[in-house]
């Protein structure tokens, strides 16, 4: 089989694979424990009490989420093997693609739940982000080479350590969900680069913070501004836009 048809056939998997466990994302889900109802105010109520969230039973019931789940997390595997494959099938890039694949249909997930409901499910993110730390270890000791691996951990800690410090200093803005999510994506894009890395994570905030600028402005109302939104999903678009160009723009930029 030459290389073109092997990359072919890993791309034809990780499409078909992402696909297939996108399917699952609604059982997911379903099995979720629903979170905690927020605490009656003991004072004089200052700011508009928070409409109810949307149970995570019900969110797995919506009509045809397994089929669109699967769709977005087989085009984004695709995506994602295609940009890993950049320099061939060797070694190196399988082993990052046992990083990045596996995440993706979980990273769909994440962005659907935080995007109705504000919430980032440690049920989710921590034993993930767990056995990507034990794959990590795991390449070490059959491969023998730290670099990539030492490039892992260090993303974790960077991103972790950005959304932590942004989170203590402005935690009404961010929920602690952001920092875990944070932990994990840094991972994934410290081990593909250090340009996935960069752009990834700047990513997240400029396409979180430019259509609500826009918005304002077209709107009129600084208000806009204010409002609470959920980043999950801009975190997740944002690590996608660092898999897909991060080498790219970064070359742009050093020349």
């Amino acid at each position: 089989m030459s290389d073109a048809a092997a990359e072919l056939l890993v791309v034809a998997l990780a499409v078909l694979g992402c696909g297939l466990a996108g399917l699952g994302v609604p059982a997911l889900i379903r099995a979720l424990p629903e979170p905690p109802a927020p605490a009656a105010p003991t004072g004089p109520p200052t700011e508009p009490a928070e409409p109810p969230k949307p149970l995570y039973v019900d969110l797995a019931a919506r009509p045809h989420l397994g089929p669109w789940v699967a769709l977005v997390s087989a085009m984004a595997g695709g995506l994602v093997a295609r940009a890993v494959l950049g320099d061939g099938l060797t070694e190196d890039t399988a082993w990052a693609l046992a990083y990045a694949l596996p995440v993706v249909p979980l990273c769909v997930a994440l962005a659907y739940v935080d995007g109705h409901t504000r919430l980032l499910p440690s049920r989710l993110v921590l034993p993930a982000t767990g056995a990507l730390v034990l794959l990590a270890l795991g390449e070490w000791a059959v491969t023998g080479e730290h670099d990539a691996v030492l490039r892992a951990g260090v993303g974790l800690l960077v991103a972790r350590s950005l959304y932590w410090l942004l989170w203590a200093v402005h935690s009404a803005g961010m929920g602690f969900g952001d920092v875990r999510l944070a932990a994990l994506l840094g991972l994934v894009l410290g081990r593909l680069g250090v340009a996935e890395l960069v752009v990834g994570v700047y990513a997240g905030f400029l396409v979180f913070g430019l259509p609500g600028l826009v918005l304002a402005l077209v709107r009129r109302d600084r208000a806009l501004l204010k409002a609470a939104y959920p980043f999950g999903p801009f975190m997740v678009v944002g690590a996608l836009i660092g898999v897909l160009t991060g080498p790219a723009v970064i070359d742009s930029l050093l020349r």
